[in-house]
Formats: C-alpha cells, structure tokens, sequence
C-alpha cells in the first residue's frame, strides 16, 4: 500500500516515460493524454480515476490497483493486468485498443468494454459474467474456460467462442455472431 495519497488531480499531456510517476494512491484524479507507454506502475494505486487518450501499452502493472477506473480512448495494447492487485478490481473501457493484453483468470463480473478493440486478448479462464462487450472486435481473442454467463455480446464482432469449453448460460449474442459460436463445427451457415 502506497504511503503518499494524491487526491482530484489532473495531468495532462505528461511523458511518464521519461520521469516516472511516484508510487502513491492516486484518488479522483483524471490523466489526460499522458504517456505511460513502457513505463513502470508497480505498486501504484488508482481509485475512482480516469485515463482519457492515453497511452498505456506494455506498461508493467505489477501490484498496481485499479478500482473504479474509466479509460476512454486509451492505446492499452500488451497490457498484463493478471499482475495487477486484484482486490477491489474495477474498470471500465471505452474505444480502448487493447490488442494482445491479457486478461487471464481476473474477476471481469460486470465489467463493460464499449467499443474496443480486443484482438488476440486473452480471457482465460477469466470471470466475464454479466460483462458487456459491446461494438467490440475480438478476432483472435482467446475464450477457455471463461465464464460468459449472461455476458451481452450481441454488437461484438469476430469472435470464437466454443460453447463446450466455456460458460455461455443466459448470454446474449446476436443472429449474426452464430459463426463465432459454431466455428469449430464446420457448419456452414447461409441466409
């Protein structure tokens, strides 16, 4: 836990890649088009903020926590959020390119992704119960063993999602995503 607190404090346009940001609790605070990009986050704590055009790819998240955090039109691609702290783990996403990140066993319930871009991400065994993805590219995104219960993925788009090896119970999908579900069948589907 971070000795220093920073309360409702907006950054903007800084480079974190050059001089690091401190390790502290950061409440109610708003970066804006900041540039954190390979930068080291380990053990800082974020709550009740919001990155908005940010850059954050392959920023190292050990023990980092994100609790009741908003990312809008944020580039996040390669991200480990496994290493995050996972306690109190909330966050929402939106028009967020989020290619390659990883997503493996978190608790997501609840979780809303609007708009982003999720190529090759990876949910393993990853809680995305009640989650929605809406208006999402997954193409390539991996789904084993994922709980997807009453998940809304109706506007999602390129998905493969095996529903023997995942948990599909009340989740929605639209007519035009039965491909995704039903890939590895070989079936052709035609209007």
């Amino acid at each position: 836990m971070p000795d220093k607190i920073v309360e409702e404090q907006h950054y903007q346009n800084q480079d974190f890649t050059q001089q690091l940001l401190p390790v502290a609790e950061y409440d109610n605070c708003t970066f804006s088009n900041c540039i954190f990009s390979d930068a080291d986050l380990t053990n800082c704590s974020f709550l009740e903020c919001q990155f908005e055009q940010c850059n954050l790819s392959n920023a190292v998240l050990a023990k980092t926590a994100f609790k009741d955090v908003v990312f809008k039109q944020c580039k996040m691609m390669g991200l480990q959020f496994p290493d995050c702290n996972d306690f109190l783990l909330e966050m929402r996403f939106e028009d967020c390119q989020l290619d390659f990140s990883s997503f493996y066993q978190l608790n997501l319930k609840k979780t809303t992704f609007k708009n982003c871009s999720l190529k090759d991400a990876d949910f393993t065994e990853t809680d995305l119960s009640e989650a929605i993805l809406a208006d999402c590219n997954l193409k390539g995104a991996m789904f084993i063993h994922t709980n997807l219960e009453k998940a809304d993925l109706r506007t999602a788009t390129h998905y493969s999602i095996d529903p023997e090896n995942n948990s599909l119970k009340k989740a929605r999908f639209s007519l035009q995503g039965l491909p995704g579900l039903l890939g590895k069948y070989q079936i052709k589907i035609e209007k």
